[in-house]
């Protein structure tokens, strides 16, 4: 299971999520959705750096990015 997944059809690509990544994974896609923003991501190779503090879901006006936590985690 992916520990975030970015709605890709909610984003806005305001790209707010970027700022507050502690981990700093979170980027602009190069991919457009259907109605044309480029859409934040985390390429397949960074997830696993992902440390789960739910801040950019936090600062995300469109609800767009929902954090998996982990077993055992509060």
């Amino acid at each position: 299971m992916k520990p975030v997944k970015f709605q890709s059809e909610t984003c806005k690509g305001c790209l707010l999520c970027t700022t507050v990544c502690p981990a700093k994974i979170i980027s602009q896609s190069e991919k457009s959705n259907s109605k044309g923003y480029f859409t934040a991501e985390v390429i397949e190779e960074k997830l696993n750096e992902c440390k789960q503090c739910e801040f950019c879901t936090l600062i995300c006006p469109d609800a767009a990015i929902i954090v998996q936590k982990k077993k055992g985690d509060a």
